[in-house]
């Protein structure tokens, strides 16, 4: 199983979202919703395209957090 970070971004009337450890691969949605699972079919496409050209699939090496500032 491999796990990557997905950043989902919200773009004028949609989302949008790409993963920083898979360049190139992207996907947008109408709802935060819709984009995640478009971008899990996305993943999907991509890590296999990196299988058929026996290209090694990357490490996991971004991450995430979320801070909370008093100001």
């Amino acid at each position: 199983m491999h796990r990557f970070l997905v950043i989902i971004e919200k773009s004028g009337s949609n989302f949008s979202a790409y993963s920083p450890d898979l360049p190139g691969c992207v996907a947008t949605g109408k709802t935060r919703e819709s984009t995640e699972a478009n971008m899990y079919e996305a993943i999907n496409f991509h890590l296999q395209g990196l299988r058929e050209d026996n290209l090694v699939i990357p490490e996991n090496t971004s991450f995430a957090e979320i801070m909370a500032i008093a100001c």
